[in-house]
């Protein structure tokens, strides 16, 4: 019985997902009071549905994934160069000193490759999971080291002063080392059963995706909404950011060579942003960023909408 509703789940993500986001956006909008809880549901949700996701993968093959040069090369060239200067075009409308919040906001999400649930949706769309996990620590880092120079480069020194890179740390530390040797742990002491309860999990993923989807919109809607004439400015950067980055990592996984899983992966990890991780980054700017933490919030939004829509078109392009 869970194996068939497990199918018909999976059949259905994309029409599930898009209820999850509707569902969190009624509520957040009904009951603005829900925002605290559920902002604290995120990081628990996300943890337990990277367990899931982890589980699922061996760890011999991580090691092996760690191998894979030019899948790593190729994710590094990616982000790190190829999105800064996707970044730098996009953000010359807003270096009036009217837009520095819309700026500042712009810079952390779009400059920060995410490291956590683009792991679960590249593993739902048949992309190489295990290989962008092998990845993820060196992405962490990379990040924490580059993200500082790029914004003393785009927004000027005084922002880079007020950062504090202590959620980066904690960010690492509970949604990635500790579900990580969760699933180890599991995977040893189940030994040669613990394929059952990885299939177990991997039934369980769909239903965890709705409620982290759930949840994230229904903490951030309402703070959103009420902002929404200036907030709505940036939509199109984020709108225009998803459609170029897809095809630069198609392009650039073509050129390396990459077999299809690895590809698939290029791509989602080109779009995807390091939102949820950099956002308590953003909220400990002094207040004349004030709109900045909002900015992060919306590209969310938008986001998990074009995650939602790639976990269906990205197996159709990418053969």
């Amino acid at each position: 019985m869970r194996t068939r509703l497990a199918t018909w789940m999976d059949d259905r993500q994309v029409a599930l997902y898009l209820g999850a986001l509707l569902v969190g956006g009624v509520v957040g909008l009904s009951v603005p009071s829900v925002a605290t809880p559920a902002e604290h549901a995120i990081n628990p949700a996300l943890g337990l549905l990277l367990y899931a996701t982890f589980l699922a993968v061996p760890f011999g093959r991580i090691g092996h994934a760690l191998r894979d040069w030019r899948f790593l090369v190729t994710v590094f060239v990616v982000n790190f160069l190829c999105v800064p200067l996707v970044v730098w075009v996009l953000t010359r409308p807003f270096t009036g000193d009217a837009d520095r919040a819309l700026l500042v906001g712009l810079l952390f999400v779009l400059l920060a490759p995410c490291v956590d649930y683009v792991i679960v949706f590249t593993g739902l769309a048949g992309g190489a999971a295990d290989r962008l996990l092998a990845a993820t620590p060196l992405l962490m880092l990379a990040q924490m080291v580059l993200l500082p120079v790029w914004l003393r480069l785009f927004a000027g020194a005084g922002v880079v002063e007020s950062v504090e890179m202590g959620p980066f740390i904690s960010a690492f530390i509970w949604l990635i080392v500790v579900p990580l040797l969760a699933a180890g742990i599991t995977q040893w002491a189940q030994r040669s059963d613990w394929r059952f309860l990885s299939g177990l999990f991997a039934d369980l993923t769909v239903p965890l995706m709705m409620v982290v989807l759930a949840v994230v919109v229904a903490s951030q809607i309402d703070g959103v909404s009420g902002r929404w004439r200036e907030l709505v400015t940036v939509v199109p950067v984020y709108v225009v950011f998803s459609l170029v980055m897809p095809l630069i990592g198609g392009a650039a996984a073509r050129f390396a060579r990459l077999e299809v899983a690895s590809h698939r992966a290029v791509v989602f990890t080109a779009v995807t942003r390091n939102s949820l991780v950099v956002l308590p980054l953003v909220l400990a700017l002094p207040a004349a960023y004030d709109l900045s933490p909002l900015v992060v919030v919306t590209q969310t939004l938008v986001e998990l909408l074009v995650m939602v829509t790639m976990v269906r078109l990205v197996p159709k392009l990418v053969r």
